[in-house]
């Protein structure tokens, strides 16, 4: 793809958002489970209507640790086909690669240059990931500050993120407020979004882990792209417990039956309330799984078809992806020179 660097020329945008902004992004790394499609991707499309939303495919993320190349390209376009598949709207929002906005890898290094490196050294997600590890790449210390100015340039008032990610979004907003205070008022301090219910999706093997691909065991996670026999596989060896009580339940010994309960509550938009009256007649966790199994077969049905036909016409999805590309940069190559302006450095005519 040609560079469109040249869009640095352009005049500084100072306008305010009209809408509140959401900046939303994703790994392509490994197959995408149900989990990432109730806790992220289903609310961000939700959000559509009354947000501007920039939906990004956060590829240089990925390399913090080693990746087959052939791979990574595969798994990033299969993820764009994803987002597509299941209802980002690229009329009304903008979803693009962060490759390919130069901006992102730019920005990131003007923001390492007013990061103390103590901040970086207390994020809990390095310190864990640091210790599995015999050496350490740079790129794995310095995620935070890339994710900051992803966040960053494009002035987001919101982040949606998991529980797991509140800390880099803390870490987003002091370099904001840092970088304000060194330099006048540059940009909007992001809020951490958390949703309330699907935040955590868990595993169906093991209701006490969080839903992952990287646990290769089958039945564990249901994929995006699962065909409906084995979603039905997997729900139906479902880890419950010895009872017969479907309710939503504290209680770690109905974590399994609350996790499908919690699906269904999602995926259905019903009340608790209602889903426990509904169930009340239920012959047994037979009957909970297999409805639950039912309404997941739905809900992935017109985005597996819809994914495969997208993945049929590569010529489309590289036009709405360069679409995307292109109104990112418009956002956030006139941010990157407002920040070079104000930290002094000559700014090409």
């Amino acid at each position: 793809m040609q560079s469109h660097d040249t869009t640095m020329t352009a005049a500084i945008d100072t306008a305010a958002p009209t809408r509140r902004r959401v900046f939303s992004g994703m790994q392509p790394s490994g197959d995408k489970h149900l989990g990432n499609y109730i806790g992220a991707i289903k609310p961000w499309v939700a959000t559509q209507a009354d947000k501007e939303n920039f939906f990004c495919i956060v590829d240089l993320h990925s390399l913090t640790v080693g990746q087959d190349p052939d791979e990574l390209r595969a798994r990033t376009r299969a993820l764009a086909a994803i987002f597509l598949a299941s209802g980002i709207d690229p009329d009304r929002s903008t979803l693009f690669i962060q490759s390919h906005v130069s901006a992102h890898a730019e920005c990131c290094w003007l923001f390492n240059c007013v990061t103390p490196l103590g901040w970086l050294e207390k994020m809990t997600q390095y310190k864990d990931k640091a210790l599995r590890q015999e050496s350490v790449l740079t790129g794995l210390l310095d995620y935070p500050v890339l994710m900051a100015a992803d966040i960053l340039l494009y002035d987001a008032h919101e982040v949606p993120v998991g529980e797991d990610q509140k800390q880099h979004i803390e870490l987003a907003r002091n370099i904001a407020g840092r970088f304000n205070h060194l330099y006048g008022d540059t940009f909007v301090v992001p809020e951490p979004r958390i949703p309330k219910v699907g935040a955590r999706i868990m595993g169906l093997d093991d209701p006490t882990a969080k839903m992952s691909t990287s646990t290769a065991v089958r039945g564990h996670a249901i994929r995006v792209l699962d065909d409906p026999k084995e979603i039905e596989w997997a729900f139906k060896r479902a880890k419950t417990d010895s009872g017969n009580e479907i309710r939503f339940s504290d209680d770690p010994e109905k974590a399994g039956v609350t996790n499908l309960l919690s699906i269904y509550e999602v995926i259905t938009g019903r009340s608790r309330e209602a889903i426990e009256q509904e169930f009340a007649s239920a012959r047994g966790y037979g009957d909970l799984k297999l409805r639950v199994a039912e309404v997941v077969i739905e809900e992935l049905r017109p985005v597996r078809e819809r994914y495969e036909q997208l993945m049929r016409d590569p010529g489309e999805l590289d036009r709405l992806l360069a679409r995307g590309a292109a109104q990112a940069r418009a956002v956030a190559m006139p941010k990157l020179r407002t920040i070079k302006e104000r930290m002094g450095l000559v700014l090409e005519e």
